[in-house]
Order: C-alpha cells, then structure tokens, then sequence
C-alpha cells in the first residue's frame, strides 16, 4: 500500500475535493467519472448506484486511477493509482450518507432513488504523486 505524503492529506481528508476517477471498461477502453470520496485508515472509499458503470467497472483487483485538484489552488493536485480491495453493500446507505454532510452540508444524500441499490468501493492506494 502506497504512503501518502503528509502535505497532500488535506485534499483527502479536509477539503470538498472532487476525484476524477478512471476505470477500465469491459472493452478495455477507459472511462472517467467525478466522485465524491473519503479516505480512512489509508483507504479511499467511494460510492455508487449498483448498476450503474462504477459498479460494472469497480471489480475487486480492478485497476483504477484517481486525480484529485485542490479546490482553492488549481496547479496543486495528487494523482493516486490503486487496485479496488473490495465492494460492499453493508454501511454503504450511512457512508453516502456521510458523504452528502461532507460535500453538500445535509444530514441524508437527497438525491436517493426508490430501490436504490447503494455500494461502498475501498481502493487501496498502489502509488501517489503530486504537484504544487
């Protein structure tokens, strides 16, 4: 697991930063989506609709990469290549849940459909470099 270097956690863990997060489609073509995440206990966690692409692509061991700018400093970013360690449906409601706090400031994600589905990916950092 790669180690991320200290000057860049605040984009991980402080900041309403978005991940620009690549996957590798069934076809082999990539794909690329802005995603809201956290990062805990050295792992980065998204979420998603079951059905949607992240969750065809999001495969455990798949490969993923991930660009996360800096809100208030566009030239200073970190990019962080990992594998997916696994996708859960266990505490995936409270995590979107947790997200929606962080970056929208309401207490439940308001965008919830009826039957929704909702799984937690963890990826496991493999690599991390970054500018500014």
């Amino acid at each position: 697991m790669a180690v991320i270097a200290e000057n860049y956690l605040d984009l991980l863990q402080q900041k309403k930063a978005f991940a620009n997060l690549a996957t590798i489609m069934v076809d082999g073509s990539p794909q690329v989506t802005p995603v809201w995440f956290d990062y805990t206990d050295g792992v980065i966690r998204v979420n998603t609709a079951k059905g949607r692409v992240k969750s065809r692509t999001l495969r455990p061991g798949a490969p993923v990469a991930l660009a996360i700018m800096d809100p208030d400093n566009a030239y200073r970013y970190i990019q962080i290549r990992g594998r997916v360690r696994q996708g859960v449906e266990q505490g995936a409601d409270a995590h979107i849940d947790s997200l929606a706090k962080k970056y929208l400031g309401k207490d439940t994600y308001p965008f919830r459909q009826p039957g929704e589905v909702r799984v937690m990916y963890e990826i496991e950092p493999t690599a991390a470099s970054g500018m500014g």
